[in-house]
């Protein structure tokens, strides 16, 4: 600071006058902390805190941004938070998830192309043929799912993914429980006039099918009705973005919807596992129970892994366990069949010579 001064011969002159401090001024984007011990114009220079900023010099506070800013690289201003989501051109893990769902999904249109070709050889026929095709064209459908979990969500989006998925992944895992059933009552069907024998057929399978998917769809149309899911805006997973992600809407409902499909896919692995050393010819029961193994165990460690994660992480454990339970039932059902089909040929003339010989 300069002030004019008189000298001895009444001349004026600019003198500076010395500042009482012992340190430089603290910039914008900086705050006043007092040295202990010291006097009051000595201080430190401390960066302001993660969210807050200052914009004027020796500032004594930092003040927070707003919920949905942030402050810029040099803490001096406030700017608006970038939006996040699973997105098509930024995440490299959605590009892995749409190749893998393309990937099973043509596998799965292979074999479903498969079955039908050769719809009427002994082991397209055992266990319900018609069971297996719709089975085959809920997997593919729960694959091509997805889809709907990822890039922006909207409130249509955050209400079909959940529904869909749901029903699909009951209908897939209601196949499978009827072909256990097909199986345990063609074990117990070997006496002439029993009941068990009025039980098999392709209405018993039906009934299954329709019965065990009504109930997922009526939880599905109760939750939509009370409490829908809906887009949120999530201020609190990342320090500098908004995570638009779909709102639950009742965790209840939610949860009543995979315990469901959980409950089903526990009895469809302990009537398989029950009946699976059973001899006979094409018996699906040892191949559903590995593959209700692997979807029990995918859906099992999803579920800490979901509630554990937040954000992007807890959107794709979700498709994750979509795909990897939804390629185990394709793989240990389907797989074995197809394989004897193309390869062992001989093995499924012979089967077809016997069943003309019976």
């Amino acid at each position: 600071m300069e002030l004019d001064v008189a000298d001895d011969t009444g001349c004026s002159k600019r003198q500076k006058i010395p500042q009482s401090r012992c340190n430089e001024r603290c910039a914008p984007g900086y705050r006043k902390a007092s040295k202990i011990g010291h006097q009051d114009c000595c201080y430190d220079c401390v960066s302001c805190s993660e969210g807050e900023m200052s914009h004027i010099t020796d500032s004594e506070i930092c003040h927070r941004c707003p919920e949905d800013g942030w402050p810029d690289e040099g803490k001096v201003k406030c700017v608006p938070k970038t939006y996040a989501f699973l997105s098509y051109e930024e995440d490299d893990i959605v590009v892995i998830f749409v190749f893998t769902s393309v990937l099973l999904s043509v596998v799965t249109a292979i074999i479903l192309g498969i079955f039908i070709c050769y719809w009427d050889s002994p082991i397209v026929k055992a266990n319900n043929r018609t069971v297996s095709l719709v089975l085959l064209v809920s997997i593919l459908l729960s694959f091509l799912c997805i889809f709907l979990f990822l890039d922006r969500p909207v409130d249509i989006t955050c209400m079909l993914r959940q529904t869909i998925f749901g029903i699909f992944f009951s209908i897939s895992v209601s196949s499978v429980l009827s072909k256990t059933i097909t199986v345990c009552i063609a074990f117990k069907a070997t006496k002439p006039g029993s009941l068990w024998r009025k039980l098999i057929g392709v209405k018993t399978s039906n009934y299954v099918i329709g019965i065990c998917s009504s109930v997922q769809v009526l939880i599905c149309v109760s939750w939509m009705s009370v409490s829908p899911p809906y887009q949120e805006f999530d201020m609190t997973s990342y320090t500098d973005q908004i995570f638009i992600q779909c709102n639950e809407g009742s965790d209840i409902w939610f949860y009543s919807m995979l315990g469901y499909m959980g409950f089903l896919a526990a009895v469809s692995f302990v009537l398989a596992f029950m009946v699976r050393t059973l001899p006979d010819s094409f018996n699906e029961a040892k191949y559903i129970t590995f593959s209700m193994l692997v979807f029990c165990s995918v859906w099992i460690a999803m579920i800490p892994a979901y509630l554990s994660t937040k954000g992007k992480y807890m959107v794709a454990m979700e498709i994750f366990a979509i795909l990897g339970s939804s390629a185990g039932l394709l793989g240990c059902i389907f797989l074995p069949k197809c394989f004897i089909i193309i390869m062992k040929r001989d093995i499924n003339w012979s089967q077809s010579q016997r069943h003309r010989l019976r």
